[in-house]
């Protein structure tokens, strides 16, 4: 089985805790349990096989970067659990659109020049798989992003909760193209929303009625400011 190229669009803290997971566990044995691991082999493609070609963002201090500097660089503060060797791959200038919240604009200079031909550079790098790391409310941003994914004939991994591969105008999109689209959203391994879910079960089935409930997200993200724009 050959390599699949990925491209990341926001390199904030759950890129950096994926670039730093594939590096980490690129020797894992797939005869053996590894713990964070779900499958160290799927479909035939081992985690070894995830190739970093490409990297989008907006913020001043990340464009230019290699990628493995730019998961590193503040306001990102993800604990760094693995020595990522540089990789060749220049974070380029994204689109903006609604990804920089008024809050979070206050922590974050935007890079200047123009937006990088995304569409180009998804080809030239030969990418499979894109993945979309935006700040969650990215709505507008997502979605011209996702017109450059069609039109490179890229799959798409939509990993904040703004209605993508859930809708049918998007899915038909993609089936006509043959392409794959998962999402919408990703939870961590073991954080709050799974806890959640979890628990409502519990006491469904222990004949509880639960007449409400809420939930708290401590960490994981990049700043409350997130949650605030």
């Amino acid at each position: 089985m050959g390599k699949i190229n990925v491209a990341i669009i926001g390199v904030g803290n759950c890129a950096s805790s994926l670039i730093q997971g594939v590096c980490y566990y690129k020797k894992a044995q797939e005869t053996e349990f590894v713990p964070g691991i779900m499958h160290v082999n799927l479909g035939g493609y081992h985690i070894n096989d995830i190739n970093f070609v490409a990297a989008f963002d907006i913020d001043n201090n990340k464009v230019g970067k290699d990628l493995a500097q730019a998961i590193f660089t503040p306001p990102n503060n993800t604990f760094k659990f693995c020595d990522v060797p540089a990789t060749g791959v220049k974070v380029q200038r994204g689109m903006t659109h609604d990804g920089l919240g008024k809050y979070l604009a206050q922590i974050i200079q935007k890079a200047p020049g123009p937006t990088a031909d995304i569409v180009k550079i998804l080809k030239s790098t030969q990418t499979h798989v894109v993945i979309n790391y935006l700040p969650v409310g990215s709505e507008e941003a997502t979605k011209w992003y996702v017109e450059q994914v069609l039109a490179a004939g890229c799959s798409f991994i939509n990993c904040i909760p703004v209605f993508i591969a859930r809708e049918k105008y998007w899915q038909g999109r993609f089936e006509e193209k043959g392409l794959p689209i998962i999402g919408d959203d990703v939870k961590s391994q073991v954080g709050a929303t799974i806890v959640h879910r979890v628990l409502t079960r519990l006491f469904r089935d222990r004949g509880v009625k639960l007449e409400r409930t809420y939930q708290l997200n401590f960490g994981s993200h990049l700043l409350p400011t997130r949650f605030i724009s």
